[in-house]
């Protein structure tokens, strides 16, 4: 099961709103289960660096199927996942990723923020995939 365009397009949105609410300026993507690029959407202004972190977030929310900043808690020194950040062309493990399931739980995509602060990035990321 994929997140469809449509689907894809409508998290951008609401991402978007709420960066705007924020009066921010996010690089915002979201993959599908196959962590492969479906949409992205760069507000005007965002920062060009932050284009390629916002992939690498979905990527990752995608490849470990947990909030980035939880594979980041896993990845400190003395943890289990430590220097995973190396594997997969790189990695983000920062706040500002996020799995998004289907109403049966499946994950079906992933989105990734970035522009802010990883506090801003995972609350713009959060609104994206609310109901």
């Amino acid at each position: 099961m994929n997140i469809t365009l449509a689907q894809a397009e409508k998290m951008i949105e609401k991402s978007k709103r709420k960066a705007e609410e924020m009066s921010l300026k996010m690089n915002i993507a979201v993959v599908d289960a196959g962590a492969n690029l479906v949409a992205f959407g760069r507000m005007d202004g965002a920062w060009l660096g932050s284009l390629d972190i916002s992939i690498k977030k979905a990527k990752t929310a995608r490849f470990f199927d947990m909030n980035t900043g939880e594979v980041g808690k896993l990845s400190q020194p003395g943890q289990p996942l430590y220097n995973i950040e190396h594997s997969n062309h790189g990695l983000i493990t920062f706040p500002g990723g996020i799995p998004i399931k289907n109403s049966e739980g499946e994950i079906i995509g992933a989105i990734g923020v970035s522009g802010s602060s990883v506090e801003n990035d995972h609350a713009v990321a959060s609104a994206g995939i609310e109901s």
